[in-house]
């Protein structure tokens, strides 16, 4: 198995204990732990380069707005964007997918147009969608799962014709760890007036991405779910899509000048950042990419490929229990959402805490896909650079004496 053991000195928060056990982070896939060296980062530049950027003709602002469009260009490189200018710094992967749906699709969609999705989506790529359909007269179709909990693309040919405008799906699913069509997709797509939004949040963080080679129109991911600091996420975008995209969000910062009845718009990416931007965080986001490039994304996947084919061992040996993912690790995430006989998730969660595990319980925003799947919620254990075997080990006791406690065994 690939070994970053070492790395966990690099994430102080692991240090932890709970009623004497040791923290056990088995949550990633909502936000993940974040090393010394992020840490380090966000701190230094508050000591040491804390202004306002793009606005200040003094030292300390140059130096502020140096470190924020470094921070651009290293981001933008980490997905393989040819331009550091595609890349839109937002307050996350939500924001992100909402500037598409209101700056592209409310503009250009039409009554009797349609949005396709997958059941499986985050919703916070439906949600958006649903909003703008209301708007515009727009209609929402969706691809289902197969029986391994992957889209099913045999109803493609059937939902995908003229009408539609916009494909927006999940690079993988943050429940059942599959990943989205994305290639598929993007062929469907190509040569159509249909465009191809990609909600990257559990995607980019665990394997390698490069925009060019993938195809698609837009792709939304957050730092918090790559070692960064919450509040900060990014879209990407083509260039010809982002110079028809209208901006969300009007202020400071976004125009190029300012009338007492109309403003014309600065370039891109600058008119979708209004306001004062999360410098700080941006700072963070760019140790993070860092940190992750160091490592090396291929690393960052076969460590996790095998850390979850490893868990899907364990947890098949224990009885009743009941995974709803796909059962080959190729192509899918280390996101693995479980039952455990009748008890209920948050149950399973509560036991899983006094043994100072932490696992997410509930539908984790993704309420179709639950009712998709005939539950009501699932306990999830979602797994990161800084896990080992050892504590996929203490889950598997720790599923036991949950099933001690509750009269299974």
């Amino acid at each position: 198995m690939t070994d970053l053991s070492a790395l966990r000195s690099d994430f102080p928060i692991l240090k932890r204990t709970f009623d004497g056990r040791e923290l056990v982070y088995l949550d990633s896939a909502a936000t993940t732990q974040k090393p010394v060296q992020v840490i380090e980062a966000v701190d230094a530049y508050y000591r040491e380069k804390n202004a306002n950027v793009h606005r200040g003709t003094y030292r300390l602002s140059a130096e502020a707005t140096d470190a924020f469009e470094q921070a651009r260009a290293k981001v933008a490189s980490f997905i393989g964007s040819p331009k550091s200018e595609q890349l839109v710094f937002t307050r996350g992967a939500t924001t992100a997918l909402n500037f598409v749906a209101y700056g592209w699709g409310l503009h250009r969609l039409r009554e009797g147009d349609r949005i396709l999705l997958t059941v499986m989506e985050h919703h916070s790529n439906i949600v958006p969608w649903q909003m703008v359909a209301k708007l515009t007269g727009a209609e929402l179709v969706y691809l289902g799962l197969d029986d391994d909990y992957r889209v099913d693309l045999t109803e493609l040919d059937r939902v995908f014709d003229e009408r539609v405008k916009i494909v927006a799906v999940s690079g993988m699913s943050n429940v059942t760890g599959a990943r989205g069509p994305v290639a598929e997709l993007v062929a469907a797509a190509d040569g159509t007036n249909a465009i191809v939004v990609v909600d990257g949040a559990q995607l980019v963080p665990h394997d390698r991405v490069d925009v060019a080679s993938m195809g698609a129109d837009f792709l939304a991911f957050s730092a918090h779910k790559m070692l960064g600091p919450t509040g900060i996420g990014a879209l990407w975008g083509k260039e010809e899509r982002l110079e028809e995209m209208e901006p969300t969000e009007g202020g400071g910062e976004m125009i190029s000048d300012v009338g007492l009845t109309e403003s014309r718009w600065a370039p891109v990416p600058h008119k979708f950042e209004a306001g004062t931007p999360p410098i700080a965080q941006a700072v963070g986001f760019g140790a993070a990419v860092d940190y992750l490039d160091k490592i090396g994304m291929d690393t960052v996947r076969d460590h996790e490929r095998e850390l979850t084919a490893y868990a899907l061992e364990r947890l098949a040996e224990i009885p009743d229990l009941r995974v709803y993912g796909p059962r080959d690790v190729e192509g899918r995430g280390g996101a693995v959402s479980f039952e455990l006989g009748d008890i209920h998730a948050h149950d399973i969660a509560t036991i899983l805490d006094d043994h100072g595990i932490a696992v997410r319980a509930g539908h984790h925003c993704a309420k179709p896909l639950m009712r998709h799947l005939h539950v009501p919620a699932t306990a999830r254990a979602s797994f990161y650079i800084y896990n080992t075997p050892a504590e996929v080990d203490r889950l598997a006791e720790a599923l036991l004496d949950a099933r001690r406690v509750f009269g299974l065994a």
